[in-house]
């Protein structure tokens, strides 16, 4: 258990990085809309390349920031009997949804979206728009995200088994519930 404990520290290492990325996509999203909006309506002038900017940075913010928000536990979650059970229960009914919802469902995404990209970048494809960008690297997102985001589960369930198992080692995982308010 001790190595999957390591490969479990390791993915999310990288997914820690991995959302400070996209933490950082976020505050220059904001910055290049902003400055869209000022050019755009103070000086009479558009991009199309900036606007493109734009949304492959919110494509980041997804992409790259979902695993991150797995880690944290900040996911959303349909709240049928978790709420209702205790700390060991929520436990079991996370390893359910992982290994039985998840994982099989971002496999098969990391799956089908690799072609997509890779025929993307094989052709180098850019932007039928005037002025616009490569489409390549943002169609890379796809699998890269489907990817961290299936490594992330793998991290949570090793977690999650662990916890059961009585792991002596230090396991980071939050299993603590907050219900949503109406």
């Amino acid at each position: 258990m001790a190595w999957l404990l390591a490969f479990s520290r390791g993915v999310d290492w990288v997914n820690q990085r991995f959302g400070a990325i996209a933490n950082w996509c976020v505050l220059l999203a904001c910055g290049i809309s902003a400055a869209n909006a000022f050019v755009r309506y103070g000086i009479n002038y558009s991009s199309n390349a900036w606007l493109e900017v734009q949304w492959y940075l919110f494509a980041g913010i997804v992409m790259l920031g979902a695993s991150y928000t797995l880690f944290r536990n900040e996911h959303v979650r349909v709240d049928l009997f978790y709420g209702m059970v205790g700390e060991r229960g929520r436990i079991w009914i996370d390893i359910f949804g992982f290994v039985f919802f998840m994982l099989p469902a971002m496999v098969l995404l990391t799956w089908m979206t690799w072609p997509f990209a890779l025929d993307s970048w094989v052709r180098w494809e850019d932007s039928p728009n005037a002025g616009g960008l490569l489409r390549w690297p943002v169609k890379m997102l796809l699998p890269l995200g489907f990817f961290l985001i299936t490594l992330q589960g793998l991290s949570e369930l090793i977690k999650r088994i662990a916890l059961l198992r009585g792991a002596r080692q230090p396991v980071e995982v939050v299993t603590e519930y907050h219900r949503p308010e109406q």
